[in-house]
């Protein structure tokens, strides 16, 4: 089992930048796979980032060349770096831990993108 914490959200003006952090409660050097995920108000929650324990990295069309993800082992924590934000980037932003065991979500950050 594992608790993750995000935070980092807030309000930021569109074209800002935001960084999200993820702490994990343990070692996320053996966790599969871990990723962000948001949800928009009345629509469904979707894959943002995610970051495997080996091999590449994967985006959303809709971030890509905005967000980077990225995860220090070390720290027991992943990041979301987001740039260029635009108005639809407007969500809460999940993290999410794949392990052997199952799926394990932290409670979500609100990021707000507006003038």
């Amino acid at each position: 089992q594992v608790q993750l914490v995000e935070s980092g959200g807030g309000l930021v003006q569109p074209g800002g930048s935001q960084r999200l952090s993820c702490a994990a409660s343990r070692s996320i050097f053996s966790i599969n796979e871990m990723g962000w995920y948001r949800q928009a108000p009345g629509k469904e929650r979707e894959l943002v980032a995610n970051i495997p324990s080996a091999g590449s990295t994967n985006y959303a069309d809709s971030v890509k060349g905005r967000f980077t993800i990225s995860r220090d082992n070390a720290k027991n924590t992943i990041y979301l770096q987001m740039n260029s934000l635009k108005s639809e980037d407007t969500a809460v932003y999940y993290c999410r831990a794949g392990t052997s065991y199952g799926f394990y979500w932290g409670q979500g950050t609100q990021v707000t993108v507006s003038s």
